[in-house]
């Protein structure tokens, strides 16, 4: 579903979908090609992208099985090293449950390969460097960091059930304990 509405008015600063305006001037923003945000019951984005074992998965390949998909901003940096460890470490639990775990970022497939070869990753890594699926999936987005804005990877996890429609949608996690919640909401859904 993609954001609509007014986002705000103030001081004479009128600011939505589709413009801002600034008093007399007015910059066009187009916040629905910007921000996408799934919910549950939506049909999950179609995506078909290269992963780290020199093959091309798509999400008709797990038709069948539910699919935990976690964005992260970047290969072998502590947070997303914690976060991918963990699903690592959780990945009997999840296939008790019929989950398939798949990790996205934008890096190359070549990261992707020594990441998992470091860590010890026995489930998929794919590379999104064209961030179609991570904007389908609103995981690529404005983000705040020591009070830089820039654009970049939103730490997020999708759920798509066996059906193919969204079950669960976190977005801007915490890397650390991540992994845990998600499987424990998985078992209560």
């Amino acid at each position: 579903m993609k954001l609509n509405g007014v986002i705000g008015v103030r001081n004479g600063l009128h600011f939505g979908p589709g413009e801002v305006t600034l008093f007399a001037g007015s910059l066009e923003i187009n916040y629905e090609e910007m921000v996408t945000m799934l919910n549950p019951g939506d049909d999950a984005p179609e995506f078909n992208l290269p992963g780290d074992r020199d093959e091309t998965l798509s999400l008709a390949d797990f038709k069948g099985k539910r699919l935990v998909i976690f964005f992260y901003p970047r290969d072998n940096t502590s947070g997303c090293t914690a976060e991918a460890n963990e699903f690592q470490e959780l990945l009997p639990e999840f296939e008790k449950l019929n989950a398939a775990v798949v990790g996205v970022s934008k890096d190359s497939v070549k990261s992707h390969e020594k990441f998992r070869a470091k860590h010890g990753f026995t489930y998929p890594l794919l590379s999104d460097t064209e961030l179609q699926m991570l904007q389908a999936y609103g995981a690529w987005g404005e983000k705040k960091l020591y009070g830089k804005v820039s654009m970049g990877t939103i730490r997020t996890t999708v759920v798509v059930d066996a059906g193919g429609n969204v079950e669960l949608f976190y977005a801007k996690v915490k890397a650390k304990g991540h992994a845990a919640k998600v499987l424990a909401d998985m078992r209560g859904s």
